[in-house]
């Protein structure tokens, strides 16, 4: 395909003002070109961009066309796109929304509808929330991601508004000392009202600008407040500022970086799995944040990007993974902790205890599940439920011996996660579609 290099400035809608709504400059071939996106999600740090990474993105369009989406700045990321990376495209367009009224423009609606791949640029989430948050605008962009498979990808702000949770900074930005001196600062905003949704971040909230300045901190303290405020297990990505992650459809998270001639790496946080209650200890208004868990609360999976992108994260077991260091995250009176750790075990069996020895049945009228077992004894185990996004689910549980009865409270959620603890230690793991 023949590339035409035609860059414009247009000036397409007006409100009762006369103040433009937005402004978008086209580079590329104006005639739209249909073809299959093949998906996947690509987050930067927010510093300049890592070429090998967006080389990824762009190939995800397959050589369609690619809206560039912001709230201020201009055509920077055309050329860029279009003729540095070589990776053939059809066009790059960039659209900058002035204000809240260009999510009501056609035209806006038209560009994003005819995109293979979206991306977000830098700036401020709050101005990308309070401008597209339950509009026309996220309800396409979700649309294209779930039936047109469209790649989509951000930097800093950008990267920070694609998660499941996300850090609206509302309010302001906030540092990691304040965050863990009171989680409840009203600069701490974690919001959870649905955005930009897309399977693949599902339960989880990225961070960006991690290593400059330090950020552990205040991600242990968003995750305090989602346990705290949305009972969720969530999980976290968070990448150093010149650090990418790239995450196909099957859930193979790639980081690309400098390593090792610079520091760049990728942090993949989770919820403890292996504690039977992992609740933070001390997470309320005005009190240092204290989430200790015996220096265990977060498992955390520190990967080096490289050129190559060959270290890897599985996002399915949240576990496997290629070139990485597990560590061990916690907080105790507001200051952060960090110990070498290692991979949790989660999925399968542990100790002596093996899957054969429980016996388990299910009443789908009664809400009952039953464990037995003759190899220990059930009067001194705990269970954990949860769903898909990794939410607690209420329950009545009751020991024996021999057996342990659980009565499900009033749940919805066609899928349920049973995890089956004997003395601390994770023993059984039970997946049940209702």
């Amino acid at each position: 395909m023949k590339k035409i290099l035609i860059t414009t400035s247009i000036f397409i809608a007006f409100s009762s003002l006369n103040a433009q709504n937005f402004t978008s400059y086209f580079t590329g071939n104006q005639q739209d070109f249909i073809t299959q996106a093949l998906g996947g999600v690509c987050l930067m740090g927010g510093a300049s961009e890592d070429d090998n990474a967006m080389k990824w993105f762009l190939e995800r369009a397959s050589g369609g066309d690619v809206l560039v989406l912001r709230t201020s700045g201009s055509d920077g990321y055309n050329n860029y796109m279009y003729n540095t990376l070589g990776v053939n495209i059809n066009s790059v367009e960039t659209i900058v929304c002035n204000n809240a009224a260009a999510s009501n423009e056609s035209y806006l609606h038209e560009r994003i509808q005819k995109a293979e791949a979206i991306w977000f640029a830098g700036g401020n989430q709050w101005t990308y929330i309070s401008y597209w948050r339950n509009t026309p605008i996220d309800s396409l962009i979700n649309n294209a991601i779930s039936e047109r498979n469209i790649v989509i990808g951000g930097t800093s702000a950008g990267m920070a508004i694609t998660g499941d949770y996300y850090f609206s900074a509302q309010n302001g930005t906030i540092s990691s000392a304040t965050a863990l001196q009171d989680p409840y600062n009203s600069t701490l905003t974690v919001d959870s009202t649905s955005f930009i949704k897309n399977t693949l971040l599902q339960n989880t909230i990225t961070d960006t600008h991690f290593d400059n300045p330090d950020r552990k901190g205040r991600l242990i303290a968003f995750m305090s407040r989602i346990y705290n405020d949305y009972n969720s297990s969530s999980k976290a990505i968070a990448c150093d500022e010149y650090t990418a992650v790239c995450i196909d459809n099957n859930g193979l998270a790639k980081v690309y970086g400098g390593y090792p001639q610079y520091d760049d790496f990728a942090y993949f946080v989770e919820v403890n799995c292996e504690i039977p209650n992992p609740t933070p200890e001390i997470c309320s208004s005005a009190m240092p944040l204290t989430w200790s868990q015996n220096n265990e609360a977060l498992k955390v999976c520190k990967i080096p990007g490289t050129s190559s992108g060959d270290n890897n994260f599985n996002l399915n077991d949240w576990q496997t993974n290629t070139g990485g260091n597990w560590f061990q995250w916690s907080a105790n009176q507001g200051v952060f902790e960090e110990n070498i750790g290692n991979q949790p075990n989660c999925l399968s069996t542990t100790g002596d205890l093996e899957s054969e020895d429980i016996i388990w049945s299910y009443n789908p009228d009664q809400k009952i599940l039953v464990f037995k077992s003759d190899m220990i004894d059930l009067s001194d185990c705990k269970l954990s439920v949860t769903n898909l996004l990794g939410q607690h689910i209420d329950f009545e549980q009751i020991n024996h011996s021999k057996e342990l009865n659980l009565q499900l409270k009033n749940s919805s959620n066609r899928i349920l996660f049973f995890r089956l603890y004997h003395k601390e230690q994770v023993v059984f793991n039970l997946k049940i579609i209702l």
